[in-house]
């Protein structure tokens, strides 16, 4: 059940400071927490409550400014909540009414804030931030000006368009194929004491020790052969296809597993059928190809990197705009072509700005003849060297090819810093959802202190140019 507040965006004057206590009003969190639309995110938050039984949540400020803190300072669970305990000025930003010496929430409720606000809803809030970033500064949007005949530019491409794809590393160990079979042996093997403890089967022999044993004889060797390979993997497939054969036969005679049981089991099945295909057929790919038992929907994303050739978590394509803004234009945890996101990431940026832009900056990939074609057809210009053979201009050609390589930086800056400072650059939430909701709130967090910057920025010229000011008018009375 949820209830809404008649007043969400306190203001700071509202905010109740004990006897003793004295807040700057320009404190970071303070002049943040006023920027945030809070209200205008309450309604769709709210929707996700149709029922009114049921405890009252918690509501959208606390759950959303908890989430931003944790991005920001990339704290655990407890440690947030100690923080939050200690801190006014953070007490201030998730919306409470004074300050407080109780925790405002336990260190579990983060895993429901996680899961109630999801990455659509993140990154519809990205999207109302930036559409509405200026509109303290009563400045209209590009696509309402007219030109001096009175005729509408919306005809008229401007603007840049960068776009690229990465990858958000999940908290995972390397996934090797021996150490994944073995993984699964140990898990079918509690399945099968569980299930032998319950129902008051007689224990079967399982050769517990014995694969163990063959286990740590490979993995403590400093050199592991094609052959070492083949043999340790052959005899964690034999232990493997015994323990489901035993659960087979205890199923069929009516004996039944946990609901958690049954994903667990369904994985180690797909997990074998895999390994089984690869080691019959000598290759070394799969599709769908399963790296972690825990969570299944991981998948191996080659980049290509130097440091890391394969990386295992959702892949997806951000796109910066010409203020430096990133928003997310497809996610995923398939290995799928980021070619194909191109087009529908022009067409939002039409229907954001009322314009298509002046140039497409993008890597070698997105350069397929079908976005070159679409490029050509609406008048913009894709980087990246033409087809064919160079023409009379091609001195030219490479001065504006150098050019674009140096904007397209831009959004390889903001991968390294929604990586480096805010948590994308290793994911440690354990679900599917809440996954994707860290990687949509660490581009909803970096767009966020961006915009805080540039304001900061914004008001210290200001102060500068009054105090310049001043000086003119205080030499021109002399």
């Amino acid at each position: 059940m949820y209830k809404s507040i008649d007043k969400l965006q306190h203001s700071f004057l509202d905010f109740n400071q004990p006897m003793g206590l004295h807040m700057n009003p320009d404190n970071r969190w303070i002049k943040m927490a006023d920027c945030i639309p809070w209200d205008k995110f309450e309604i769709k938050y709210a929707e996700l409550f149709p029922s009114d039984i049921g405890n009252v949540a918690k509501p959208l400020r606390m759950a959303l400014g908890a989430l931003i803190i944790q991005t920001k300072f990339q704290y655990s669970d407890r440690e947030l909540v100690e923080q939050l305990t200690e801190n006014p000025y953070l007490q201030y930003f998730i919306g409470l009414p004074g300050y407080q010496e109780e925790a405002p929430f336990d260190a579990s409720t983060l895993v429901l804030f996680r899961k109630r606000i999801s990455a659509e809803m993140l990154m519809e809030a990205n999207e109302y931030l930036l559409s509405h970033k200026d509109d303290d500064n009563n400045t209209p949007p590009s696509s309402w000006g007219s030109d001096d005949n009175g005729s509408s530019k919306e005809d008229i491409n401007k603007g840049t368009l960068t776009l690229d794809a990465t990858c958000a590393p999940a908290n995972i160990r390397y996934p090797q194929d021996v150490s994944l079979l073995n993984e699964a042996r140990e898990k079918l093997e509690t399945i099968i004491y569980r299930f032998c403890k319950y129902y008051g089967l007689p224990l079967p022999r399982r050769y517990k020790r014995r694969a163990r044993k063959d286990y740590l004889a490979f993995a403590k060797s400093k050199k592991h052969s094609a052959k070492k390979i083949r043999k340790a993997l052959r005899k964690q497939l034999s232990y493997v296809a015994r323990d489901i054969r035993y659960l087979d036969e205890f199923m069929s005679d009516g004996y039944a597993m946990t609901e958690k049981e049954i994903d667990l089991y369904l994985t180690i099945i797909m997990l074998y059928e895999q390994q089984k295909y690869m080691y019959d057929n000598k290759i070394h790919s799969v599709e769908h190809r399963i790296v972690s038992i825990s969570q299944p929907w991981l998948r191996p994303i080659v980049r290509g990197k130097a440091k890391a050739p394969v990386e295992f978590g959702a892949k997806f394509d951000l796109s910066i705009d010409s203020e430096g803004y990133g928003r997310i234009e497809k996610i995923s945890f398939e290995a799928y072509n980021e070619s194909t996101c191109l087009i529908d990431a022009v067409e939002r940026f039409k229907n954001r700005t009322g314009h298509y832009p002046k140039r497409v900056l993008a890597d070698q990939i997105y350069r397929t003849r079908k976005n070159r074609n679409y490029c050509k057809d609406h008048g913009i210009r894709l980087s990246g060297p033409k087809l064919g053979r160079p023409c009379a201009n091609a001195k030219i050609d490479k001065k504006q090819e150098y050019q674009d390589n140096t904007d397209r930086i831009e959004v390889e800056r903001t991968f390294s810093l929604s990586k480096r400072c805010y948590g994308m650059g290793c994911i440690t939430t354990k679900l599917k959802e809440t996954q994707l909701t860290s990687v949509a709130l660490s581009v909803f967090v970096t767009n966020l202190f961006k915009i805080q910057k540039r304001i900061l920025c914004a008001l210290l010229h200001l102060f500068r140019f009054w105090d310049r000011y001043k000086y003119w008018s205080l030499q021109m009375s002399y």
